[in-house]
């Protein structure tokens, strides 16, 4: 379906990204109710609406992005939200903004393409990439986002992905994108 490059799979500092197992295992030890349900591999948003099947809550869109200094974020919308990349690296402060690459996603987010989630954020040890998330996303009970992989999608309450990411040391930026 998607030809991606060869991409080795590993983070910057040389170690290997947390599995999806490894995920549950943390949301497990925070005590983090979750549930997960499998499915064939989505890589976009019109992939998932299609294949997903009835699964309740909201559902996201995640971008990757990186400005001319090589500063990085990861913006977590609604699945429908139009995004204005322009004003969108305004309302960061991020000047212009520009996709990342999958080799770049790789090293500091510890996903492929398809799979990008803000539960990636705790691949991202050394706090290098800025987190914000569309504040009408979380109005939505539960937020059901990609573990790490995207041949699965696991359903959170929004306080316990609010609380996960202050866990991994990723507390999001709340922005009005509506």
């Amino acid at each position: 379906m998607h030809d991606l490059p060869e991409i080795e799979q590993r983070l910057e500092d040389g170690s290997q990204p947390f599995s999806p197992q490894d995920l549950f295992a943390r949301l497990a030890a925070l005590g983090i109710a979750h549930r997960a349900v499998e499915h064939p591999p989505l890589f976009t948003v019109e992939q998932s609406k299609a294949l997903r099947g009835e699964l309740p809550g909201g559902h996201t869109k995640n971008l990757f992005l990186r400005n001319k200094k090589g500063a990085m974020w990861l913006v977590t919308c609604l699945e429908d939200r139009p995004v204005d990349l322009k004003a969108l690296g305004e309302a960061l402060g991020a000047g212009r903004l520009s996709f990342g690459s999958p080799e770049r996603l790789m090293r500091h987010l510890g996903v492929l393409p398809g799979a990008v989630t803000p539960l990636a954020v705790m691949n991202d040890k050394a706090g290098q990439v800025e987190l914000a998330i569309d504040a009408a996303l979380l109005a939505h009970d539960p937020v059901n986002v990609h573990p790490l992989t995207n041949d699965m999608t696991v359903a959170l309450a929004p306080r316990d992905l609010l609380r996960f990411l202050e866990e991994v040391g990723h507390p999001p930026r709340m922005l009005e994108l509506g």
